[in-house]
């Protein structure tokens, strides 16, 4: 059997990371948002969504550059 010169799990954790990245600006674009504002300005902390954002963007990106390292 011929080898791939690019397999298919390389490609799945380019799109992996770059679904990180994406998340991670929509998660930022979304903390700027009035509704999050608000909640930072009465609880102090993120909301939800955004906390949910920059989690899913994390887990994305750091299993996509663990599967792009891996032999």
């Amino acid at each position: 059997m011929a080898k791939q010169s690019f397999p298919i799990i390389k490609i799945i954790a380019i799109v992996l990371m770059v679904t990180g990245v994406g998340l991670a600006i929509w998660g930022y674009q979304a903390s700027d948002s009035v509704g999050s504002q608000i909640t930072k300005a009465f609880s102090g902390s993120d909301s939800d969504k955004v906390m949910t954002f920059y989690i899913s963007a994390a887990v994305s990106f750091v299993v996509g550059l663990y599967l792009f390292i891996k032999k």
